[in-house]
């Protein structure tokens, strides 16, 4: 029984549509399925998802340790009620600390997470891209007497970055597309320890099960730069063509903690853009963020009332935030 490498699915050559699909004549020799060739090799997106709670009650039952990635950008009530999902013993990683503005200090971060969102276990801060903290993994494990973890996390947290940082061949595929890691691939990262990188979560909202363009630039490319809006009375910031926040006060000021790849126009009362949803009017304190799930957030630096005009107005959540704390 052969494996792909990129995915974990059993090779096979019967079901074309299927999962781990690869012609027949390649399959002695093949490494990987069709499906990650192609996303390799052409971008190719092709989505599948898998139950979370299916991927929760197997690394529960099964495992001895977990490590959750998440990234700065995506702390939200979401992935953290995923997270304490899983009863295993854990550690909780802040990836891609790298976006991180500099100012903005980790241990705050850490002591915030706590009181916020009530996170008891170990928190940890990485970056595979810049070689940040990724030994602390490995040493995790052995702190924990511990020889093997399951890496979990949500869609796009840089589970298979990490990954091919750790090993050798640098081989599992890693794309915007959910789900890409399709079982579970048992990888060495150390001696005699192992990662088992399990299939992603995903976030139930359709908006980010449909549209592969949003998918695509929900990641930043560059470094994280906050960026400050200020809104006079009845004007609009429209992100993606599917939110709009508008200003009811008589000022507000927002900074933007959001891919530099997302489209967000600043708009006024005559422009209709986003209306088409009923508006949900908040009430919006100094200091508090407000989370767009899957896309970041926005600080707010003043007390302000904002209408906001959204198909799924579960997609976003009010938290106190981290900063001036």
């Amino acid at each position: 029984m052969t494996r792909c490498f990129g995915c974990g699915a059993i090779l096979q050559s019967e079901e074309k549509d299927g999962i781990g699909y690869i012609p027949k004549e390649k399959k002695s020799s093949a490494k990987l399925c069709l499906r990650c060739f192609r996303i390799l090799h052409y971008n190719d997106l092709k989505m599948v998802e898998l139950p979370t709670n299916d991927i929760i009650k197997t690394v529960n039952e099964k495992g001895e340790y977990a490590f959750f990635l998440m990234d700065f950008l995506n702390i939200n009530e979401e992935v953290l009620s995923t997270y304490k999902k899983i009863t295993i013993p854990k550690t909780l990683i802040i990836s891609k600390i790298d976006y991180i503005p500099k100012y903005v200090k980790k241990e705050k971060i850490k002591t915030w997470l706590k009181e916020e969102y009530g996170i008891k276990e170990d928190i940890l801060f990485a970056s595979a891209v810049k070689n940040i903290n990724i030994g602390a993994i490995e040493k995790t494990l052995e702190n924990n007497n511990k020889t093997t973890a399951y890496l979990l996390g949500y869609t796009n947290s840089g589970k298979s970055t990490l990954l091919n940082h750790l090993q050798e061949d640098g081989q599992i595929t890693t794309s915007f597309v959910p789900n890409t890691t399709l079982d579970y691939i048992k990888i060495p990262i150390g001696e005699n320890k192992y990662l088992i990188d399990s299939p992603g979560f995903q976030y139930q909202d359709p908006i980010y099960k449909e549209n592969m363009v949003l998918l695509k630039k929900m990641n930043p490319k560059t470094f994280l730069k906050p960026i400050t809006y200020q809104l006079k009375k009845g004007a609009s910031l429209l992100i993606e063509d599917f939110l709009r926040i508008e200003n009811k006060s008589e000022k507000c000021n927002l900074t933007l903690y959001m891919s530099n790849l997302l489209e967000i126009k600043k708009i006024y009362e005559k422009n209709e853009s986003g209306k088409e949803f009923a508006p949900k009017e908040i009430n919006i304190k100094k200091n508090q963020d407000l989370v767009v799930l899957g896309l970041g957030f926005l600080n707010v630096k003043s007390d302000c009332t904002i209408n906001l005009y959204t198909e799924n107005p579960n997609r976003i959540e009010i938290r106190n935030s981290f900063f001036e704390r």
